[in-house]
């Protein structure tokens, strides 16, 4: 048997660089040629290759072009490459401004995101704007499926969907949109099937990989190993619990993950996060009420550790309206207890099921 050792919790890295999202520019860039003025434009060598391999890595991908918005829609779907881009924004408006545009229609960091362009204009007016933007020439094209923040190192079967359950978003804010009426009742309207399960081995590439993407709804912006996370499935003195949503739209996939360090008369929740995908969905509310349940049946105290890393306020919130209250603070770390005495239900708009 091959010994695993122990992490260290107090230790983590926090915020390995990651990109969730690949912006493409069009002229020049995605295409040889200016839409609007040549007789015809050709796409890039290789070009579609790149494309497809980002998308199976489970790298979004959309469009910050100054040109016309039907024009270059039609011709994406001609060259069979429309499907792939989330919100593209095809304007007239300054390029910062459509990054920042995408960023906050996908619902992800500006430090996620990488911006391909063939002008240096364009590219230094994103960068002096938005520095946290990772900005690259258009002549380095062929080498960005070889960067280390283009390559996960697992490639699961929630990145292998990841564009098509973003897909099945829109749909469903379009549904949001339209519906009249309060949110509880648009929730029952969607038929949700939300499920609690102690971490499998098949399920570690994709926690390690939660770990590693979900910046926003995470108590503490720690990261884990396959082979820590390993550990604590193994450890009896951890609990690794990874939650999945789906409702009438599809899957929204494996979405969240808490990691319990359990003492004799006291846990601590080491980890917990969310994707921000399910953000409004109130399924983190019910995934921390789970946790205090068990805890509460088992007699112990709870804790829970918060690190800021100033995006993850709303976790600091969702701890303090469930009850916790601040015990301790060392530095950027909190240390929450709550006294279990108000755990709530299942929302009734929920279909809710726990498997050990």
């Amino acid at each position: 048997m091959v010994s695993i050792q122990e992490p260290n919790l107090n230790s983590k890295q926090k915020d390995k660089k990651v990109i969730k999202c690949v912006v493409w520019d069009l002229d020049n860039t995605l295409w040889h040629g200016v839409l609007l003025e040549d007789n015809q434009v050709s796409l890039r060598e290789n070009i579609v290759n790149l494309i497809e391999t980002l998308d199976k890595r489970g790298i979004l991908q959309s469009i910050a072009s100054k040109n016309e918005h039907h024009t270059a829609i039609a011709k994406l779907a001609e060259f069979g490459l429309q499907e792939y881009f989330l919100y593209p924004q095809i304007n007239w408006n300054s390029k910062a401004d459509s990054v920042k545009e995408i960023a906050k229609l996908i619902n992800i960091g500006l430090d996620a995101i990488a911006f391909i362009d063939d002008q240096l204009f364009e590219l230094e007016e994103v960068k002096f704007s938005l520095p946290e933007i990772l900005c690259i020439n258009a002549e380095e094209i062929g080498s960005i499926l070889d960067m280390p923040v283009m390559n996960p190192r697992f490639i699961t079967e929630d990145s292998r969907i990841r564009r098509l359950m973003h897909l099945s978003d829109i749909e469903r804010q379009n549904a949001e949109k339209e519906f009249v009426g309060t949110s509880d009742e648009f929730l029952a309207t969607l038929q949700m099937n939300f499920t609690i399960s102690t971490a499998q081995e098949d399920d570690l590439q994709r926690a390690e990989e939660l770990t590693l993407r979900t910046n926003q709804l995470n108590t503490t912006g720690y990261t884990y190993s396959y082979d820590e996370l390993n550990y604590f499935r193994c450890s009896e003195n951890h609990k690794l619990l990874i939650a999945s949503l789906e409702d009438k739209y599809g899957s929204y996939g494996k979405i969240g993950l808490v990691l319990i360090e359990c003492q004799p008369q006291s846990w601590t929740i080491k980890l917990l996060l969310m994707s921000c995908r399910v953000m409004s969905r109130g399924v983190g509310t019910i995934m921390l009420n789970h946790v205090m349940g068990l805890a509460k049946s088992n007699n112990v105290r709870l804790m829970a550790e918060f690190v800021s890393n100033d995006r993850n306020r709303m976790m600091y919130i969702s701890y303090k309206f469930a009850g916790f209250r601040e015990v301790e603070k060392h530095g950027d770390l909190v240390i929450f207890e709550n006294d279990l005495s108000r755990i709530q239900d299942v929302p009734e708009y929920v279909s809710f099921q726990v498997i050990d």
